[in-house]
Formats: structure tokens, C-alpha cells, sequence
């Protein structure tokens, strides 16, 4: 009976600690079936710039330079840079970095069978870093092409490239965000990933666990030139919409809107009446744009675009930029606490040019926690416009905090144009004494919103 009891508690025992190893076990993605199914789409690619030729005069004093001092001259040698890129189509077309191929005489992709095809450039585009190539065949193997859009952070990716030279190598990683951007690439909002890539990876595909591609790796951030848990790819749907451009057009043609925004700040929202920051605030919209005929105004909100909702400043220009010239779209604008609905036929992207704004003149301490000056004629004409104040002499933090900036100028306040210091000071006369101080600012080339807050 005593051996039965202990034979039961031992079985007891063993259960327990079983069920306890269960809950700890942890399972992971199977990533040998992923690659089975997406590696040999992802091809190495071998870019050649051809040596410049010597002409005969630089040949002969080089002889000359050898023979009489000794001195060999070394010819010119090609150079070569590598990266990867995948096939998007079975009769040849595939994707890459623009910056992988670019300047080079001589294109070369391998298969991960080893075949090898000489590649034409197709076209490409620097505002995105795409170029699309083409190689003579038939029947290749394709990647799936997902929906960047509906990734989510945290979830598993794969990329499949060859980085520091070593072909088809396979890492691993989680979505760490989305939307990122860098420098001047407005319109392209960056998948940030864990997923260790280098020099190399360029060009290649980033995997969901749908074995569909939904980004290109494109670039790390790291201050010794390695892998350091962050990089960066473009979205699958602004890849594919450059891509068609480039193969029907050879070019790509981007919308234009013709607004400057800025961010929406928790005190902006506030002030605006929003539950949240959100949307893109409009400061300034260019003379015969397609905002300005749609009748867009200043202080606007664009809370959507084509039905897509704006969550913030950087999120508008890839929406505009995707969408080619004289398209009409639908845009959602908060205005004056009401929505409003417009519509408008986007115009095409043309370039701006920089103003610096000048100091000095008369100005007037106003215990606000900084000094404005009235603007000269020569100054009002080298700014283009026609009223306005000079920031200077910035005192409180409060002030600072707000962003408010040396050498702004103030064009309005509230919503009312500012001709010049005196007319300043009767409009912040009419403010409650703890009312905040709404400022319309002209910052170089371009406008924003100032909210000062007062104790």
C-alpha cells in the first residue's frame, strides 16, 4: 500500500514538473521553410565603372616620367561595388538600391543557382534610392509582393542578401518601427529593423513570415561603419510605385500639394480643439498650387488623405509623393474646430529657394520674455512681405521652450496680421492676462505656429 502511495506522489511529482517545463517552452518561426520558398528569387548583383582611357599625350609623358625618373605609373583600374536585389517578375525584372548600381558601365546578377545574366538598367530614382534592371530570361523565381502597410512592430522579418561579400546569407529580426525619416528622403517613411544587415545587404529583400516581401534594405545606422541593431528599409508599396513609373516612363513624377505644414504640438491640438496631436498644420500655401485652388487655408489641419489618416506632419508628404500629377484627391482638414472635407488636383514637385532673414531696428521690451523690432523696407522686400516683426533678445525659458527662435519673424498673432511693433503690442493687449500667446512665425523659407504659454 506504502509503495502504491509513493508511486502515485512520484507520478505527481513528475507531472508538475513537466507541465512547468511546457509553460516555458518557447517556440520560435521556422525560418529553414522561408528560405526554402523565397532564396532563389534574391539574386547578387556586381556593378562595374570602366576606367576612363588615357589618351595618347598622357601615355607618352607617362613613358617619359618612368624612363627618365623611375617613377612606374599605375594604370587606372575599374572599380566594382556589389549588392543585392530580388526578381519581381519571371521575365526579368528586379529590384535593387539605386545606390548599389549607379555611375556603373557594367551590370552583373547571380542566381543562387550561379547562373549569371548581364542586367539593363531601366531606370532609377534618387529621391527613393530604387532602380529598377532587367536581364534577358524566362521562368525565373519570384518573390511574393506583400503589403507594408499592414505590418506590425514587433513581428518576425527575414533579409536575404550578401552582405561584406558573402552571398545568400539569411538574418533574422523583429519590425522595431515604422515611419522613419531620414535627411532629405520625405517620401520615403523607413521600416526600422533589428535584423542585422551590412555592406552588401543593399538591395535585398526584407521577409515577412508569409514569405512575402514588404521592404528593401537599404541602409544602418552605426558609427563604425557596422551593424549596430539598426536598420532601415523602404516600404514594398512606395518600391512598387516607383517601380512601374520607371517601367513604363523611365521617370517618376511625384504630387505636389503645395502647402508647408509643421507638427501638431500638445499644445497646438489643445489650442486647436483636437482630443490629440495629430494630422499636418498647414502654415503656408504657394501661390497657384493645387491647395490654394482647392482652398486650403493657414492654420488648417489635414487630418486625411484619400481616406488615410494623417497622423502626422512627416506622414503627408509620402502620401502626396505616391500619388502622380493631376490626380485629384480627397482631403480632410479640420478647420476653425469643424471639418470640412476638399478636394484637389495635385500639380507636380518644383523647388524652393532659401531666404535669410535680417536683423535688427527698433524694438520694445513687452515683459512677455522677448523683444520685437519693426522691419525695415529693404528687409520686408528681401523676406517678401509686407508686414511683420523682428524677434529678438529671447529671456524666459518658457519662451524658449515653445521654440520660439532669434531672428523669427511674427506676421501674425491669433489669426490677425501684424504690421509692426505698435500694432504688436494693442493685440497682446486685447489677450486675457493667462492667455496663451498664438503666434504665425516666418523661419527662412518657411512658416510655423509658435504657442507661448503664460503663468
Amino acid at each position: 500500500m506504502k509503495f502504491n502511495k509513493y508511486i502515485i506522489i512520484y507520478s505527481i511529482v513528475l507531472l508538475v514538473i513537466s507541465t512547468s517545463s511546457s509553460a516555458k517552452q518557447v517556440y520560435l518561426p521556422d525560418f529553414t521553410t522561408l528560405v526554402d520558398k523565397t532564396g532563389a528569387a534574391v539574386v547578387n548583383i556586381t556593378a562595374i565603372t570602366t576606367a576612363p582611357e588615357l589618351d595618347r599625350d598622357s601615355n607618352s609623358r607617362n613613358r617619359q616620367l618612368e624612363r627618365w625618373f623611375g617613377i612606374p605609373q599605375q594604370p587606372q583600374q575599374d572599380r566594382q561595388a556589389g549588392g543585392s536585389g530580388f526578381i519581381i517578375s519571371d521575365d526579368g525584372y528586379i529590384l535593387t538600391n539605386r545606390h548599389v548600381i549607379h555611375g556603373a558601365d557594367e551590370i552583373t546578377v547571380k542566381l543562387m543557382d550561379k547562373s549569371e545574366y548581364n542586367a539593363e538598367l531601366i531606370g532609377e530614382d534618387e529621391a527613393s534610392d530604387i532602380a529598377l534592371l532587367k536581364v534577358d530570361a524566362e521562368n525565373l523565381p519570384t518573390l511574393k509582393i506583400g503589403d507594408s502597410k499592414t505590418s506590425k512592430i514587433g513581428e518576425w522579418v527575414m533579409a536575404i542578401g550578401s552582405p561584406l561579400s558573402f552571398e545568400n546569407s539569411v538574418t533574422k529580426g523583429i519590425i522595431s518601427a515604422k515611419g522613419r525619416r531620414f535627411m532629405r528622403q520625405q517620401y520615403v517613411p523607413y521600416i526600422q529593423t533589428d535584423v542585422p544587415i551590412n555592406r552588401g545587404n543593399s538591395g535585398g529583400p526584407l521577409i515577412n513570415m508569409d514569405a512575402e516581401v514588404i521592404g528593401i534594405n537599404t541602409l544602418i545606422m552605426s558609427n563604425t561603419g557596422g551593424y549596430m541593431g539598426l536598420s532601415f528599409s523602404i516600404p514594398i508599396d512606395v518600391a512598387m510605385s516607383v517601380a512601374e513609373q520607371l517601367k513604363t516612363t523611365g521617370t517618376v513624377k511625384r504630387g505636389l500639394l503645395g502647402v508647408n505644414i509643421q507638427e501638431v504640438s500638445p499644445k497646438m491640438a489643445e489650442y486647436l480643439g483636437l482630443d490629440r496631436p495629430m494630422g499636418a498644420l498647414v502654415t503656408g500655401v504657394n501661390e497657384d498650387s493645387a491647395a490654394e485652388e482647392a482652398g486650403i487655408k493657414v492654420q488648417d489641419v489635414i487630418v486625411k488623405f484619400n481616406d488615410e489618416f494623417v497622423e502626422s506632419q512627416e506622414a503627408l508628404p509620402p502620401m502626396v509623393g505616391s500619388v502622380k500629377p493631376g490626380t485629384k484627391v480627397k482631403l480632410d482638414v479640420l478647420r476653425d474646430g469643424k471639418n470640412k472635407v476638399v478636394y484637389a488636383v495635385l500639380g507636380g514637385l518644383e523647388g524652393t529657394e532659401l531666404i535669410s532673414a535680417s536683423t535688427k531696428n527698433l524694438s520694445e521690451k513687452l515683459n512677455i520674455g522677448f523683444e520685437v523690432a519693426d522691419l525695415t523696407s529693404d528687409e520686408k522686400r528681401q523676406l517678401d512681405i509686407e508686414f511683420g516683426v523682428y524677434v529678438k533678445n529671447i529671456t524666459e525659458r518658457n519662451v524658449r521652450k515653445s521654440e520660439l527662435r532669434e531672428g523669427d519673424v511674427i506676421v501674425s498673432m491669433s489669426k490677425i496680421d501684424v504690421k509692426n511693433v505698435k500694432h504688436f503690442k494693442e493685440l497682446l493687449g486685447n489677450l486675457e492676462e493667462d492667455e496663451p500667446i498664438v503666434l504665425f512665425v516666418k523661419r527662412g523659407a518657411g512658416k510655423l505656429f509658435i504657442v507661448i504659454e503664460r503663468s
